[in-house]
Formats: C-alpha cells, sequence, structure tokens
C-alpha cells in the first residue's frame, strides 16, 4: 500500500513540497499535522484514498532524514534531529498505556504508522551504529570485557558535567532536571515489561525480579515512579506524564526511543539487556550526584528520596544483571554474545549524549518554570 510513497528519492520535491535547508521546513506545524495524523478515523484507508494529506509531512521526513543522519562522523542537524525523534516518540509510546481515552490507540497498529516508524529507525540506527566500534566488539572476549566495564563503570571519574551537579547546580537548575528527566522518570521501567514473556528460565526470573522492585513489588506507594512524582510536586512541578515533553532535547527522547526499539524486536533481545546492565550498573553513581545536590540545596527528604532509593535497589540490579542476565546470556548465545557488549556501549553512549544535552539546557535556560500547586 506505501511501496510507491517508500520509493521517493530523500529530497526530491513532492507535489510542490521542496525541503532543501532547515530554515525552508516549519517543523512545528508539520508536527501537528503529523498528531492530527494519529487521531483520523481509519488512518490508513484515509492515506490510500487521499495521499495528498499526508505528502507535506512525507517531504520534510524525507528532507530531515539527510540533515540527521547522513554522516555518522558529523552530529547533524538539531532541528532535523528533534523534529525526527519527536515523531518517533509519538508513534512508540502507543505501545504502552496511558490510562487515558482509549479513543488515542485506535491507530495503534496502522500500517502507516509502522512505515513511518521504520523508514525513520532504519537512517537513524544506522547512524548510530556507525558511532560504535562494532568489529572491536566481536573480537572481545565478553564474559571478561562485562566483568572489566563493571568495575569501570561502578565508580567512574567525577567529570565536569557531575561536578557542576554537585556542586554548582541550583534549585530553580534541580527543578528543571526533575522536569526534563520526567518524561522517563514517570513511566519509568515500563518499556522494560515488554521484554519479559515467554519461556521460563533464570534469566527471565531475575528480569522479573529487578521489574518487580522498579515497580514497588506491585505497591503503588513504592513504585519508583511514584517517588519520583512526590520529588516533583515537593518542587511545585506538574506531575503529569508527558507535561514537560516540550523540554526534552532529541539526544533524551533518541535514549526512550532506542529502548522502545530494543524492547519490541526480539532479536535486540541481547542487545537490550547489555544495556539494561550498563544502565543498572552505573545509576548510583548518577543518582548520587543529583542526591549530593538536592542535599546541598537543603532539600527535603521528599524531594531527594527517589535518588536514595534507586541508589540503593541498583547497587543491587547491577550486580544482578551482570552475574544473573549479562553473563549466562553470554554463555548461551555464544556465537551472538558480542551484541550484550554491543547494547552496552550504547546504551553509554546514548545516555551520556543525553545527560550532556540536558546539563547544556539546564546551563542555558533563562527563566524559571511555572509552579504548579499540588492538588
Amino acid at each position: 500500500m506505501f511501496a510507491a510513497v517508500n520509493n521517493r528519492d530523500l529530497r526530491q520535491n513532492v507535489s510542490g513540497h521542496s525541503f532543501s535547508t532547515p530554515e525552508s521546513i516549519d517543523f512545528g506545524a508539520l508536527e501537528k499535522e503529523f498528531i492530527d495524523l494519529l487521531n483520523l478515523e481509519n488512518l490508513d484507508q484515509q492515506v490510500t484514498q487521499a495521499p495528498q494529506c499526508v505528502e507535506a509531512l512525507e517531504a520534510a521526513i524525507a528532507a530531515a532524514l539527510p540533515m540527521a543522519y547522513s554522516n555518522a562522523s558529523e552530529p547533524g542537524d538539531e532541528a532535523a534531529h528533534r523534529f525526527l525523534q519527536r515523531i518517533l516518540y509519538r508513534i512508540n509510546r502507543l505501545n504502552l498505556f496511558w490510562y487515558d481515552d482509549l479513543q488515542h490507540y485506535k491507530n495503534e497498529r496502522s500500517l502507516y504508522l509502522q512505515w513511518l516508524r521504520d523508514r525513520i529507525e532504519s537512517a537513524w540506527q544506522a547512524w548510530e551504529l556507525g558511532q560504535m566500534d562494532v568489529a572491536s566488539l566481536q573480537q572481545q572476549d565478553v564474559q571478561q570485557t562485562l566483568r572489566e566495564w563493571y568495575e569501570a563503570d561502578l565508580n567512574p571519574p567525577v567529570t565536569e558535567n557531575r561536578r557542576f551537579l554537585r556542586e554548582d547546580l541550583d534549585r530553580e537548575g534541580y527543578r528543571r532536571l526533575l522536569a526534563i528527566t520526567s518524561l522517563d522518570g514517570l513511566v519509568e521501567a515500563s518499556r522494560m515489561s515488554r521484554i519479559l514473556g515467554g519461556a521460563s528460565n533464570e534469566v527471565q526470573a531475575m528480569l522479573i525480579r529487578v521489574l518487580m522492585e522498579e515497580y514497588g513489588n506491585g505497591r503503588l506507594a513504592r513504585k519508583h515512579s511514584t517517588f519520583f512524582a512526590k520529588m516533583m510536586a515537593e518542587m511545585d512541578l506538574n506531575t503529569t506524564p508527558e507535561g514537560y515533553f516540550d523540554l526534552a532535547p532529541w539526544q533524551l527522547l533518541a535514549s526512550i526511543n532506542h529502548n522502545f526499539l530494543l524492547t519490541e524486536c526480539k532479536q535486540y533481545f541481547l542487545r537490550y539487556n547489555g544495556g539494561l546492565t550498563y544502565f543498572e550498573i552505573v545509576g548510583p553513581s548518577i543518582y548520587t550526584d543529583y542526591l549530593m545536590a538536592a542535599k546541598r540545596l537543603n532539600l527535603s527528604e521528599e524531594s531527594s528520596g527517589y535518588w536514595e532509593l534507586h541508589i540503593r535497589e541498583d547497587e543491587r540490579h547491577g550486580l544482578w544483571m551482570l552475574q544473573d542476565v549479562a553473563l549466562p546470556l553470554a554463555e548461551q548465545y555464544s556465537d551472538k554474545a558480542w551484541e550484550i557488549l554491543l547494547g552496552y556501549a550504547q546504551e553509554k553512549f546514548i545516555g551520556e549524549r543525553a545527560g550532556q544535552a540536558i546539563i547544556q539546557q539546564i546551563q542555558q535556560a533563562s527563566t524559571p518554570l511555572p509552579r504548579v500547586h499540588a492538588a
């Protein structure tokens, strides 16, 4: 149904829509058009019967892809990155339930949305992969390398960014940090749930154990996202999921979208668990920086309790992921075990890139966020 669209040249003029530079594209208006598409009745049928309704959107995506992803050694255009990652996020989030209007999910299995997602992901993921030394990873002793990486990332060096968080982050900067990271913090571990189905074994049991702790063992009051919401409320921030979506830099969206991809595709199971291993190992050091900032600012326990909880639990989770997930998987899938290292390395690279973007936004912010009083 969409083959004709797929064969168009990336920079070709589509029915009068020709975009050669980022300045010639109103990405904001086109994203609004895309949101309207998501709410159409029978989206696939309407696109087939009236393809002109998506011509401007497709032309913008066609132009944005090479602007963002033409060269893995180049950072790419910021506006194009942001547009593409926001489109991807809006498609990917349909895979999770948000306890909102059921009509929001009427196009969740749309072939057209799937085509758009695959088109963006194929270019983006090739660009991301081009920044990894895959050949070197394939030559590593996987189990030895994982153990060495565990030791190195458990207590990473104090970088300039970490020092800023510990020593210079002010109260308004702390509020902005919570607001930006709330895009992930308020729905924490939700994507992980999508890898748990299937045959039972020791690896699956450990992954479920990690998830259950993230989810407070089924008690809402103990769920990690509940602690995050409490921190936000204490700082007079909006606790609605996605309430600060517009603050999210594309680098953070890319981190979230990357995890959506790895959890949706079982062929990437090893990569995802490699990435999760890194995330759980490095977590305590990151949360220690945030906790030090909160204590320096004399914030209440309500405004910092999430970090203390994470430090305690992730110290266990990192070791669990190494010993009971990553190493057993490396043994079971010896011919593909290098993919665990790839997932680990990508999660580290993409996560550090997102962290840098968040800190830059905090440092460059010129106005405080509005205060929202919790009900």
